[in-house]
């Protein structure tokens, strides 16, 4: 039965992601805003409806770890998972927009949530503010990209296709979100139930089972958008996610609990920490070049497959741990960061950088 409801949430999870980016890109083309935009807004806060979900009810239900887990997770997720599959499958485009804007905005969001949480909380009144700005950059944005709007040429596959009829494009959107939604729900189901079954802790099943798997329909999502050229959507729909994530999840979450989230210390010394490295990391590999490499992507993986070891490492206590967090801590992250660097230093001395 486990085996068939994560079969069927899969053809979901694909089947609805090629549904929202299709409507989606043309919705874009209709409404005047720029894909880039559609990717940040429509696409991330649809995709990013499942970690809204599962924070909602866990908040409730008093288990604030899987909730806050579940923003980190996800955020983490998304930048080293997403994004380096991604840019494996096909070298994705990285915008003067998300360069200037939307990463930044990510980052000092990122800052923000680590300094709630020093008290221990986050509280209601701070879950309005986050809520609020949610509401002012949509706004914003769609503002922005209504102002800088450029016809596309005719050939492009929006202006050729014969079904730009607005209620079917809303329609794919809906259907798409729909399925994706569902798709990730059965996914989810049966891996909280193995990883329950093998005794992880409520902060790793936040941090890796439920981010990842609340965060299926972004990697489905994503992917598709690359593998049809939809570059923009492919990189907004990230860093919208993350966004939503903590403006949109968190925020709600705090608002609605009435003694605010519980920050427990390990978030505040280690897993948010690691969410903010990973933003800043966005600023050095979308600088090279304007393009997200495939040895970039690769990399990105690579970080998240060593974030996750070390969580199933510490939780298990292994005599491991203090050597893996040595080795990462003063050698391969400090090196990737000062390569990184070299190489945009390189960019912008040969005027290629955007």
């Amino acid at each position: 039965m486990s085996i068939l409801l994560f079969i069927t949430g899969l053809l979901f999870l694909t089947f609805g992601a090629e549904l929202l980016v299709k409507g989606a890109s043309r919705i874009a083309l209709s409404l005047k805003i720029s894909p880039l935009v559609i990717g940040l807004t429509v696409v991330a806060f649809g995709t990013s409806a499942p970690e809204l979900a599962v924070s909602i009810s866990s908040s409730l239900a008093g288990q604030q770890s899987i909730t806050i887990g579940n923003v980190v997770g996800s955020n983490t997720f998304n930048i080293l998972f997403i994004l380096g599959i991604s840019a494996l499958i096909l070298p994705l485009a990285a915008s003067r927009q998300l360069l200037r804007l939307d990463v930044p905005f990510m980052i000092i969001l990122s800052l923000l949530v680590l300094l709630f949480s020093v008290n221990g909380s986050i509280n209601r009144m701070e879950g309005i503010l986050l809520a609020a700005g949610l509401v002012t950059y949509t706004t914003f944005l769609i503002i922005k990209s209504r102002r800088e709007w450029v016809e596309p040429s005719a050939d492009s596959e929006p202006v050729r296709s014969k079904f730009n009829n607005p209620v079917i494009n809303s329609l794919l959107v809906v259907m798409g979100l729909g399925l994706l939604i569902l798709g990730s729900k059965w996914f989810l189901r049966g891996a909280m139930s193995i990883a329950q079954s093998l005794g992880l802790s409520e902060v790793i099943i936040g941090l890796t089972i439920v981010a990842a798997g609340t965060s299926m329909p972004e990697v489905v999502t994503s992917v598709l958008a690359a593998l049809r050229g939809e570059r923009d959507i492919a990189v907004g729909n990230v860093v919208g996610s993350n966004i939503f994530n903590i403006l949109g999840v968190l925020g709600i979450s705090a608002m609605i609990t009435p003694s605010g989230l519980e920050i427990s210390e390990s978030f505040i010394r280690f897993d948010i920490p690691v969410m903010i490295a990973v933003a800043l990391a966005c600023l050095p590999v979308f600088f090279t070049g304007g393009v997200i490499s495939r040895g970039e992507g690769a990399l990105l993986l690579g970080y998240y497959i060593a974030y996750t070891s070390f969580l199933i490492l510490a939780s298990s206590h292994h005599d491991s741990v203090p050597v893996f967090s040595s080795v990462m801590l003063w050698f391969v992250i400090p090196i990737t960061f000062i390569v990184l660097l070299i190489t945009a230093a390189q960019q912008i001395k040969r005027g290629n950088s955007v």
